[in-house]
């Protein structure tokens, strides 16, 4: 299989409702979450321009893991150019830097946990085992698309989890972050008119794909009877996204992957 063929059991558009429980876990880093909280590049501010934030993020994921070696290499150069002016001051609680590889390995990581823990919810299984390493290998270029190092990738399942288990212990979501990440859960960059209605699911499904860690440093609760509940949804979402045929099934990784062809072709900016 090529690697696309690889990654196309977990690249299901529905998965995307686990968007905000992401970005929670990858701002759980404070160089990552204060990198985010205190960047100056409008342009991929979510509250100041919430289309083009989540066009940048959803066509990053669809080149990373769909498209080909001359549109990672575009996309990456595109990415930098925002990345370089993303750093931490004097004034900055911790200290960080865009460019870091061991930081965007851990954006990575959260992203390829993101992928299992979706596919896992609406299977309510986990990746077959003679399936799981390859499309663990195939995932490497949510990382290395950007300055992760090939060999800085675990190289097997089992090495990841040893990675991702030795990193919960660097979470640490301090109140000027946690705030932030409590506004996106609870859709505060979006009108009222859709907020009021969709913010309640959108907070409810996050923190179900939270593991308990990140919850914890959110004050999030739950209890069983919310887990029951957040696996009946999810399973009966899975039931129909994963029966879908292939172009409905990807949607919309398909459609941020045919924006950016065209606009490389027309010669536009890629972020």
């Amino acid at each position: 299989m090529t690697p696309v063929e690889e990654v196309d059991d977990v690249i299901v558009g529905a998965g995307l409702m686990a968007g905000a429980a992401n970005v929670i876990m990858q701002l759980g880093r404070p160089g990552v979450g204060y990198g985010v909280l205190e960047s100056t590049v409008d342009s991929g501010n979510l509250f100041n321009r919430p289309y083009k934030r989540t066009r940048t993020t959803f066509t990053y994921l669809s080149v990373a893991t769909l498209g080909t070696a001359e549109e990672k290499k575009a996309y990456r150069r595109s990415v930098n150019r925002s990345h370089a002016r993303v750093r931490s001051g004097e004034s900055s609680p911790v200290s960080y830097n865009a460019f870091d590889p061991e930081l965007q390995l851990w954006v990575a990581a959260c992203l390829y946990k993101g992928y299992e823990d979706t596919f896992v919810a609406m299977t309510g299984r986990p990746i077959p085992a003679d399936r799981r390493e390859a499309i663990y290998a195939a995932s490497a270029p949510l990382g290395t698309t950007l300055q992760v190092k090939p060999e800085m990738w675990p190289s097997t399942r089992a090495e990841f989890d040893d990675y991702w288990e030795k990193n919960l212990a660097e979470v640490r979501i301090d109140e000027p972050v946690r705030r932030h990440l409590l506004d996106i859960a609870e859709l505060r960059f979006l009108p009222a008119v859709l907020r009021v209605p969709l913010a309640p699911f959108n907070k409810f499904i996050t923190t179900g794909f939270l593991p308990q860690t990140f919850r914890h440093q959110m004050g999030l609760t739950w209890n069983n009877r919310d887990q029951r509940r957040f696996d009946r949804l999810t399973r009966a979402i899975g039931a129909v996204a994963l029966r879908l045929p292939s172009p409905l099934r990807r949607f919309p990784y398909n459609y941020y992957l045919w924006d950016l062809r065209r606009r490389m072709r027309a010669g536009k900016p890629l972020v």
